[in-house]
């Protein structure tokens, strides 16, 4: 009697479950979209945004089968700011994913409250060691990289290449002492000077005056968004160009290429993606964004495309219910996806695998500028702190 009362609850139990997970599929999937849309770096979360809606767009409003429900949120580029406005999206909009986040400073605040209330963390941009090692979570996935390997694309470059002498400049915050980390990881010369501007610096006059007195080989800078376009045309003007190499991250892109013009010309990058990259899915993804937008797509928009088809992979896979959140975790490793970029797996530690190449600006006989791959640096590179990652 006893076991036959246990099997008709524990029956009724996975009726009720398999109810609500119906029902949960038949409501709209509402993704909480958090970027930085202030200031001078508003351009990266823009960019970010418009190719996850483009995604959506393209599939009639839909991800996994299910109507979408975005609510887009500006970060502001305030740690706080986004703590609270996060803090909203968990608990007032009860939001199923949130994605985004532009710099390693939000993800840093973000993190915890999104992870420890098991909503699914797809980051767009940021890549924090912090995040990628002992620190990692089932819950964070991110399609873009670590911000370490990026970085170290540049170092293997000018190791590669013999620069016996190097300037280093970057923001002062935890992307920008990745990104010198990541640097040095590689290169073995001399670091003449390593150079911490604050965080949205646009005069680089000083800056610019100590390279000239120290004559490096080459100088290594991160500066994304204004930060970048305010630098790339101040080391023009100094007329350094034709004495250091401009070797960088995050600065030479799509989203200041428009701003910077010729002053950008020959520049190096690096990137593990460009907008003439030549495979079916990103094909489709550029002609798709130029046309809606009327420009060239940035490795930032072709992030926001993957994050949008990575979700949509996964809610497909486990028939638009959330509600076994292992399930959703699992068909979220597969990356069962054409990302844009062409190879694309993740890592352990939910960080892609991929290749990364040493792009430059050029200039299209439209007029219209962009980056291009010169030559591939690493192939299948998986980041260094994925050793060190143990999911709970």
């Amino acid at each position: 009697m006893g076991r036959g009362i246990k099997a008709l609850a524990l029956a009724a139990g996975m009726t009720v479950a398999g109810a609500l997970g119906v029902a949960q599929a038949a409501e709209p999937l509402k993704i909480g979209m958090m970027v930085t849309l202030s200031g001078p770096p508003a351009v990266l979360g823009q960019h970010i945004r418009d190719g996850f809606q483009l995604f959506v767009e393209e599939n009639g409003g839909k991800l996994g089968g299910r109507d979408v429900e975005m609510i887009i949120v500006d970060d502001e580029l305030k740690p706080d700011v986004a703590l609270t406005k996060v803090k909203e999206l968990l608990e007032r909009d009860k939001v199923d994913f949130v994605a985004g986040i532009v710099f390693s400073n939000i993800l840093q605040a973000v993190f915890r409250p999104v992870t420890e209330s098991e909503t699914f963390l797809i980051g767009a941009n940021a890549g924090t060691s912090t995040f990628a090692g002992r620190g990692c979570n089932k819950f964070f996935f991110s399609t873009s990289w670590q911000n370490d390997q990026i970085h170290e694309v540049m170092g293997k470059y000018a190791q590669d290449k013999g620069f016996k002498r190097v300037f280093l400049m970057a923001p002062n915050y935890q992307a920008g002492k990745d990104s010198i980390n990541g640097f040095k990881r590689y290169y073995q010369g001399e670091v003449v000077d390593e150079v911490y501007t604050k965080l949205g610096n646009l005069d680089f006059s000083a800056e610019l005056a100590k390279i000239a007195a120290a004559k490096p080989d080459a100088m290594f800078t991160f500066m994304p968004g204004g930060m970048g376009v305010n630098l790339v045309r101040q080391f023009n003007q100094a007329g350094l160009a034709d004495s250091v190499t401009f070797l960088s991250a995050f600065t030479v892109d799509g989203t200041t290429l428009p701003a910077t013009k010729d002053a950008a010309l020959g520049l190096f990058s690096s990137s593990q993606w460009t907008p003439d990259m030549d495979n079916p899915a990103n094909k489709k993804f550029a002609a798709a964004y130029e046309a809606k937008y009327g420009s060239i797509p940035s490795l930032y928009s072709s992030q926001g495309y993957d994050a949008a088809q990575l979700i949509d992979s996964a809610v497909k896979a486990v028939g638009g219910d959330l509600s076994d959140k292992d399930a959703v975790i699992a068909a979220l490793e597969k990356a069962d996806f054409a990302s844009v970029r062409g190879d694309f797996k993740f890592n352990n530690n939910h960080f892609p695998i991929q290749d990364f190449y040493l792009v430059k600006a050029v200039k299209r006989d439209d007029g219209a500028f962009h980056t291009t791959v010169v030559e591939k640096v690493f192939d299948d590179y998986g980041d260094v702190h994925a050793k060190d990652c143990r999911m709970n």
